[in-house]
């Protein structure tokens, strides 16, 4: 008996751990947000918290499969599969970690703030980060321009550029300083119709990406893609947002460097 209480003890905190994590991942949706990495980290720790609070059976069924050629094989895939999602989250985060620490140092740059959801023509939380954010560095560098990048979604009443822009000059921001590429629908546009517009008006080409810290390794992959040296300046997320969209970009990252 003292053997099975230590064992059950034992599991008390990843069982706990798991369902939080279960319980972060389900909260983005009752804000309408459902995306590969709540889809992905919600399945995930739902999986892990049946498996450590019903162990001993969980333990059974796979002594049961192991013992057929088919459930073996099934083990093994799930554990294979189990394994590669783990090694991936890994390896993805420790470059995305070192993303979000690399701001310009002394260096000429053009500001790019990446669009986000514009609600009832004002910014929403995220996107209004982003904006204070490029808002604290401009204010201390009189001399740095920005190009406000996002484009109009069908449920949108003005184009992302266009609040943005509205919000930085209203907060005092000169609006020679402030140019707008309102074209774009996803990253890889968001820097490629930046850079036009960086060309046509003569501005530093080295560019500083304004975005979440989550988000900076594929905008900077993108953006080496395009040939353009990149700095960034991360603006902070809701912490009830992290978990969703870092798994996300673990998907994201890992299909960007596949396919390149």
């Amino acid at each position: 008996m003292s053997k099975f209480m230590e064992i059950t003890e034992m599991r008390v905190l990843p069982t706990l751990i798991s369902f939080v994590l279960l319980i972060i991942f389900l909260v983005p949706v009752e804000h309408g947000i459902i995306n590969l990495g709540n889809i992905a980290g919600a399945a995930v720790s739902a999986g892990l918290t049946a498996v450590f609070m019903f162990f001993r059976p969980f333990r059974e069924l796979v002594s049961r499969l192991w013992d057929k050629p088919a459930g073996r094989a099934a083990v093994c895939v799930c554990g294979g599969l189990f394994a590669a999602f783990v090694i991936m989250g890994i390896t993805v985060s420790i470059f995305m970690v070192r993303a979000m620490n690399d701001r310009p140092a002394g260096k000429e740059t053009t500001l790019v703030v990446l669009g986000c959801k514009v609600k009832n023509g004002r910014p929403s939380l995220m996107l209004k980060k982003r904006l204070d954010a490029a808002y604290g560095y401009l204010a201390e560098n009189d001399e740095v321009c920005v190009v406000v990048s996002g484009g109009k979604g069908n449920d949108e009443a003005i184009s992302e550029a266009q609040c943005m822009k509205e919000y930085l000059t209203e907060k005092g921001i000169a609006p020679e300083r402030v140019f707008m590429e309102d074209r774009s629908v996803d990253t890889e546009q968001n820097l490629r119709f930046s850079r036009e517009i960086i060309q046509r008006e003569g501005l530093p080409e080295t560019i500083t990406i304004v975005t979440d810290g989550y988000h900076q390794l594929r905008a900077e992959m993108l953006a080496e893609k395009l040939g353009m040296e990149a700095y960034n300046i991360s603006a902070e997320t809701s912490w009830w947002l992290v978990p969703t969209y870092w798994v996300r970009e673990w998907f994201g990252v890992t299909y960007y460097a596949l396919k390149k």
